[in-house]
């Protein structure tokens, strides 16, 4: 009898198998895990935009709080030559400009100014509901951030439309 060198096909298909098999577990695991991840870069993201806001309002009083993520961040992603309301580099570039897809880490933000400038709203949704993530996240003044977890895609206008449609989710713990 002659001996076979190498593996038989049986023995080929059963390795395939078991790795479809592990693959097939881990898979879920990593886009939930990714979908975690995207979600505390968005609650990281609205802190950042709050203290933004509250640092802008000290920097320039007669103009109020910053009405969008453009006054708030610098004018290109090369840097900040000269800090000014219109533009005053208090964030970074890839979230000034994260308000359409494919926003920063699977979200897109937005911020308003209402009654003058006196008060304002901060807002993240998932670009991608289920997939980049569940919540949308806001803040307002009071620099509590509250969160939804939403059924479908939804704008962050939702939540800057008035500080109260903010006011009435739940806060974080």
């Amino acid at each position: 009898m002659r001996k076979q060198n190498g593996f038989s096909l049986i023995e080929l298909l059963i390795v395939v198998a078991i790795i479809l098999i592990i693959a097939a577990i881990s898979i879920p695991n990593l886009l939930r895990a990714r979908m975690a991840a995207n979600q505390a870069s968005a609650v990281a993201a609205i802190r950042t935009l709050v203290t933004a806001q509250i640092t802008y309002q000290s920097e320039y009083p007669t103009t109020g709080f910053a009405g969008s993520l453009a006054e708030l961040g610098p004018p290109s992603a090369n840097g900040c030559p000269t800090p000014n309301s219109t533009t005053a580099c208090l964030i970074d570039h890839t979230l000034a400009t994260s308000t359409a897809t494919p926003g920063k880490d699977g979200y897109i933000f937005s911020v308003a100014s209402f009654q003058g400038g006196t008060s304002f709203a901060a807002a993240g949704t998932a670009v991608n509901w289920n997939q980049t993530g569940v919540n949308s996240y806001c803040a307002i003044e009071d620099d509590v951030t509250r969160f939804k977890l939403e059924t479908s895609t939804v704008s962050p206008t939702t939540y800057t439309g008035t500080p109260a449609a903010c006011a009435a989710l739940t806060p974080l713990q």
